[in-house]
């Protein structure tokens, strides 16, 4: 068979070159600019076949025994993801990695916490991805988003609190949580009150007495005072409410629940 007749072959199909018996260069080139990955099926590639198999796919950087660095890094940058085939990658391949995603992180063996706050601070989602994560690296991915709680085997209570301060959602990724706990959030964010734990139960005096004692903070956030008064939630009437913040609340939570019903009218 010509030598026109193999390249032909090869056009329609790259993964022909593993049925030619020792197909010459320009043959191993075809195949791997028509597909990388046809890389697989050629014994002992040069550094040009290497090089032009990369550049078609990276993946191709896979069936390469010994790669330059200049090639990891170029199979690196075509996708953050072909960080999988390289074993021991180097701190250059680590960065380049995960400047593109954060889920790089997967494939870091044993990352510093540094690491793992790049990688988090990218992509929040990360930490599925981090095998004990520190309590600087679980703030660091609740601060991105408050879902990453469902991602943390062992949340600090930092976290936990982080957590439901951002979004009072994520009172329903804490599992088991005690009557305690429960008014523990409440008291950090009045709005957990509309997920408030099947099998929880809750006395009058349990509501006031938690209201109160963040009411009457000097401190007290804004917010918290507003959504009080607000939240449709918070077992107390809208009277019972006002009277609540006129008998126990600070200045500052008198003066926000002034605003807010002139607000509301």
């Amino acid at each position: 068979m010509t030598n026109e007749k193999y390249m032909n072959m090869i056009r329609n199909n790259p993964y022909v070159i593993d049925r030619i018996e020792n197909p010459t260069e320009e043959m191993q080139l075809l195949a791997v600019q028509m597909n990388g990955l046809a890389l697989q099926y050629i014994k002992h590639p040069s550094e040009a076949v290497q090089k032009a198999a990369v550049a078609n796919t990276a993946r191709a950087i896979q069936f390469i025994d010994h790669p330059s660095e200049d090639m990891l890094l170029q199979a690196v940058r075509a996708g953050w993801n072909n960080l999988s085939y390289i074993e021991n990658p180097s701190p250059e391949l680590i960065d380049a990695a995960l400047d593109q995603s954060g889920w790089a992180i997967k494939y870091v063996k044993d990352p510093d916490e540094a690491l793992q706050l790049r990688a988090v601070e990218k992509n929040y989602d990360a930490i599925k991805y981090i095998k004990h994560p520190t309590p600087a690296v679980q703030l660091a991915a609740i601060r991105g988003n408050y879902e990453a709680l469902r991602y943390i085997e062992k949340p600090t209570e930092e976290a936990k609190e982080l957590a439901i301060s951002e979004n009072e959602q994520a009172i329903r990724l804490i599992p088991n949580i005690s009557k305690e706990e429960f008014l523990h959030y409440l008291s950090r964010n009045v709005l957990v009150s509309k997920y408030m734990p099947k099998g929880i139960s809750l006395t009058p005096d349990d509501w006031r007495n938690t209201f109160k004692a963040v009411l009457s903070r000097d401190d007290v956030p804004e917010d918290y005072v507003r959504n009080f008064i607000t939240c449709n939630a918070v077992d107390l009437t809208p009277a019972d409410k006002v009277l609540l913040v006129d008998d126990c609340g600070s200045k500052k939570a008198r003066r926000i629940t002034v605003d807010e019903k002139l607000t509301l009218k």
